[in-house]
């Protein structure tokens, strides 16, 4: 008997219990639509923190902030005219002390260390346009990482951060507020931004629209250039006041190749840390955000492992009940020469053929019904996160879990395969 026979023999033997098998395939179909919706859920959200990431830097750069310190003793701590300025509290991206003139020149005689930038926070009341007779003003943000890299732009172009011109680049909800009739009308306009000094006087700074850009996860709000960034730092600091930020970026410089690696940015956090500085990349601040949702996602194919292995049972009874059914014939086809590995093979290849139809059914459905309810979040609850796909469907996930859940239909129909491979024939003949 060919292998093509035997394989056209399995697919046919399969469904002699219709009702049975038919049962057994919808056991696997509610695993495999569990698994490939928890998968696609996976990659979709992962797809989105790497995109978001790539847009902020390319791997090469470093947030640096003071290292966090903490004090084990009791009561409060002694002041230290010597030690650096204190923050604002409850600052996520630092540690509540600002770094100094000192510590920025540390950073710069670190090996490895190509350019460093201070990062000066910098708080803007509201927005305007500047040719507008209408007197509305919106409030803005300027987001503090428009110096690390690029903005998702759907018009103009990235800010130019040598340039003396003050630039900004526009968030696309503020093309229609601020009244232009498209985001490449807005390209080369000047606005109006207002912004309190350190005398708590009103001032007004014209800026370019160089840009306008998606909101993303990780960079809401307006990117502004180093010039327009330093006009408004400048006045709204104390004159007097020594220097001092809450943040510094390093750009780092590659040693051989073009990107750094791994290595490299590990030992410069090394030298970082024994100056009394803490450096992160973007990938590390985001490290327990994928951690909690690849947690989460975990938990959910938990689930679906649980109703294959329930599968599995069905598809053991299945065959055992089908090699008790059929031991007259499996004793007619060893009698006339049949191998026991041809047996083996052919029941094997039953339980294999319905893994095939459960985990093929299920991720179809799942496919479709994913990529409908996908657009449909992107158009309602997830539209504030432009293009985000909460359920992203890959060849290599669905390929994966089909050939995962044939693998386990195999080894549950190992035992009843074994089983019809070891009859004896001539005692399989008189079975009644």
């Amino acid at each position: 008997m060919k292998t093509t026979d035997i394989v056209r023999m399995a697919s046919k033997n399969a469904f002699r219990s219709k009702l049975r098998t038919t049962l057994t395939v919808l056991s696997l179909f509610v695993g495999a639509f569990t698994l490939t919706l928890t998968t696609a859920l996976g990659a979709g959200v992962n797809d989105y923190v790497e995109r978001q990431v790539a847009t902020l830097s390319d791997g090469d750069i470093l947030l640096v902030s003071p290292a966090a310190t903490v004090d084990t003793g009791d009561g409060p701590t002694e002041y230290d005219p010597d030690g650096r300025q204190q923050g604002a509290a409850g600052n996520p991206l630092t540690s509540g002390t600002l770094l100094n003139s000192d510590d920025i020149d540390a950073i710069e005689q670190i090996d490895g260390v190509r350019n460093v930038e201070a990062i000066s926070g910098v708080t803007v009341d509201w927005i305007a346009e500047s040719d507008s007779s209408s007197d509305t003003r919106y409030e803005i943000d300027i987001n503090p990482t428009s110096s690390i890299g690029q903005s998702d732009l759907v018009a103009g172009e990235q800010l130019d951060q040598e340039s003396s011109q003050d630039q900004i680049v526009l968030p696309e909800e503020f093309v229609d507020a601020l009244g232009f009739s498209t985001a490449e009308e807005s390209i080369g306009e000047t606005v109006t931004l207002g912004y309190t000094d350190a005398a708590q006087q009103e001032q007004e700074v014209t800026a370019t629209v160089v840009g306008v850009a998606r909101e993303s996860l990780f960079a809401a709000g307006a990117g502004a250039n180093s010039a327009l960034t330093t006009v408004i730092a400048d006045a709204q600091s104390a004159d007097g006041a020594p220097d001092a930020w809450p943040l510094a970026v390093a750009q780092l410089q590659p040693e051989d190749g073009e990107t750094v690696t791994a290595e490299e940015i590990q030992r410069v956090k090394d030298d970082l840390a024994d100056a009394d500085l803490a450096g992160q990349t973007i990938e590390d601040q985001l490290g327990i955000v994928q951690t909690i949702i690849n947690g989460i996602i975990g938990v959910l194919n938990a689930f679906a492992v649980v109703a294959l292995v329930a599968a599995s049972f069905g598809i053991i009874n299945t065959l055992l009940m089908s090699v008790q059914e059929r031991t007259r014939e499996i004793g007619l086809m060893k009698a006339m020469g049949m191998s026991n590995a041809r047996v083996f093979t052919l029941f094997s290849l039953e339980a294999v053929f319905i893994g095939f139809l459960g985990s093929v059914i299920g991720a179809v459905v799942a496919i479709g019904l994913g990529s409908v309810l996908s657009v449909a979040l992107a158009d309602t609850v997830l539209s504030a996160l432009p293009g985000l796909q909460i359920l992203l469907f890959t060849p290599a996930n669905v390929i994966g879990v089909i050939v995962i859940i044939m693998l386990i239909a195999f080894l549950s129909g190992v035992l009843p395969a074994r089983r019809a491979a070891r009859q004896d024939p001539i005692e399989s003949l008189r079975y009644e």
